[in-house]
């Protein structure tokens, strides 16, 4: 029998090709048939390998999770952006690569994530998806999320509605 790490910790500069590319992937299975095309892929496209070394060093936190070495995830979080709500922390994104969704890891990503938030001071959580998005939608839903707040996101010529889950 075989033991498999998984571990959740900060990205690094190195791994900035494997986290666009999941980046990649992930956004084109979640957004695909949602955003329309052309600005979709500008959206990815503009998240290079160049981009997310940045990130790796920029204000907002990146988290990966890491199983035996492959980059299968990633979750960015800082101080929320929605100066309307109480909540003072915010998943900005959260995502895996399709091959590892459905067996835990977003949950345990999310989690550390939350955990890290509340470390940091932050009193409460907001996360932010697309109503359309039936899969983080639920993700969110059964992760305890109260669905309190909503908004409008511009893709091009289409308005998407997105809504705000919120944890206290």
């Amino acid at each position: 029998m075989k033991t498999v790490s998984i571990e959740v910790r900060p990205g690094e500069p190195h791994e900035a090709a494997a986290i666009a590319e999941v980046h990649r992937v992930s956004w084109l299975q979640a957004y695909g048939g949602i955003i329309p095309h052309r600005p979709l892929i500008q959206m990815v496209n503009r998240r290079d390998e160049i981009w997310w070394r940045k990130a790796t060093r920029g204000p907002a936190t990146l988290l990966v999770v890491d199983v035996a070495g492959t980059i299968a995830g990633y979750a960015t979080l800082g101080l929320s952006r929605a100066r309307a709500l109480p909540q003072e922390g915010e998943i900005y994104e959260i995502y895996l690569r399709p091959e590892y969704q459905g067996i835990g890891l977003g949950r345990v990503l999310f989690r550390e994530a939350k955990s890290l938030l509340r470390s940091l001071g932050c009193k409460g959580l907001v996360v932010w998806c697309l109503e359309d998005s039936e899969h983080a939608y639920s993700f969110f839903q059964t992760a305890g999320g109260s669905d309190i707040a909503e908004g409008m996101e511009d893709f091009g010529d289409k308005y998407l509605k997105k809504v705000g889950f919120v944890w206290n």
